[in-house]
């Protein structure tokens, strides 16, 4: 008889035993919060943290049925809202999201209830999304159960919406057109402002563009860092930091990011700007409100706001650019950040954008611009 099935179980019970102890970054076991029972068995959370940690495990495995277990008020959430809360609807950045990794810390707390604050880590295919919760834990009997806040679900009335935005269409010749024969020409384009600065990440290039042609325009801005003998050093493109699609006399921001660079070693910046004519509209068109700089509960400067969809269709992910400018109108700065709800028709949807400390002592006038993508549409 062949000893091979045998080795190859015990590899296997070792290498699980393996997983189940290999410590992460949080200071937990992989795939189980820290004094939690393995998948498929109950489990009795002793502290209000322990249940906070156990219930946002059972999310990152995304298992919701288990999660919910852990909700003391479930009488009030019903486990579709819960979910829905967890992983997003109408095709937002959220419905795309996968927790990566958690950390929970105690505010407050007595021997019936208690205050746990956790910062999420979202990944998305844009990058990283954070988001903190401040929730409630009580305790039932021996066990520690969390009060899950009722999901604010908005309601769209009906309605009827006037369409009256203005439209480009593109005709190119096909493949019957004579010979030689030519394609509408590519849209004119101008970068109007640049600067190069250090950060604490490496070096930034920023400014600004403008379409300055009677159609839309596919943007893109590209920069080389050059050294004293006209040797690059690093090329990068402006990536998601720029609103790719400008309508006629259109202005967006760009930055450009240089990781782990230093200033001191670039002589000069080579830029270059791309544009295609690409079919456009004006619609939908997305109003902001409310736009102010304030102080975060953690200290930080940011600014805040308020996206608005004036269409009568959803817009499933939206993303939010801003342009910081000191008191001599040059860009000192541009941040960017994704909305992970999506934007329904009449519905205002918050916002926050997080601007550096050495930065925002200098800001006097800021613009936003907001950049959207439909799931039915290229």
């Amino acid at each position: 008889m062949s000893r091979l099935p045998l080795v190859v179980l015990i590899a296997t019970v070792a290498l699980l035993a393996m997983g189940l102890v290999r410590p992460t970054q949080l200071g937990t076991t992989v795939g189980l919060a820290s004094g939690s029972a393995l998948p498929g068995m109950l489990h009795a959370s002793t502290t209000p943290e322990d249940a906070v940690r156990s219930l946002f495990d059972d999310v990152r495995r995304r298992d919701f049925n288990r999660a919910y277990s852990q909700v003391a008020n479930s009488s009030d959430v019903a486990l579709a809202a819960f979910t829905r809360d967890l992983t997003g609807t109408h095709g937002s950045l959220k419905t795309y999201s996968g927790l990566e990794s958690f950390e929970t810390q105690l505010m407050h707390a007595t021997d019936d209830d208690a205050l746990v604050r956790v910062r999420l880590h979202w990944a998305t295919a844009v990058g990283a999304i954070y988001e903190m919760r401040d929730l409630k834990v009580v305790r039932e009997g021996q066990t520690w159960k969390v009060v899950w806040p009722a999901p604010s679900e908005p309601k769209v009335p009906p309605q009827v919406v006037p369409v009256t935005y203005l439209r480009w269409d593109v005709i190119n010749r096909g493949p019957e057109d004579d010979w030689g024969t030519q394609n509408v020409d590519a849209p004119r384009v101008r970068i109007i402002s640049m600067s190069a600065a250090d950060n604490r990440n490496g070096v930034v290039v920023l400014g600004e563009i403008v379409n300055e042609d009677t159609v839309p325009a596919f943007v893109d801005v590209n920069a080389t860092l050059l050294d004293a003998q006209g040797n690059p050093l690093a090329q990068e493109s402006s990536f998601d930091k720029i609103s790719h699609t400008l309508l006629p006399a259109g202005v967006s921001p760009y930055r450009i990011d240089f990781p782990g660079m230093k200033l001191d070693r670039v002589k000069s910046v080579r830029m270059d700007a791309k544009a295609l004519l690409v079919p456009a509209s004006a619609d939908p068109v997305i109003a902001i409100l409310n736009q102010r700089l304030d102080t975060a509960p953690q200290g930080k400067q940011v600014l805040r706001g308020e996206l608005v969809n004036q269409s009568g269709q959803v817009v499933n992910i939206s993303q939010v650019l801003a342009t910081y400018y000191d008191n001599n109108g040059k860009v000192i700065w541009v941040s960017s950040g994704y909305v992970d709800q999506a934007l329904l028709p009449q519905m205002p949807q918050p916002f926050q954008l997080e601007i550096p400390e050495d930065i925002a002592a200098r800001v006097q006038t800021y613009r936003v611009v907001v950049n959207h993508y439909n799931s039915g549409q290229s």
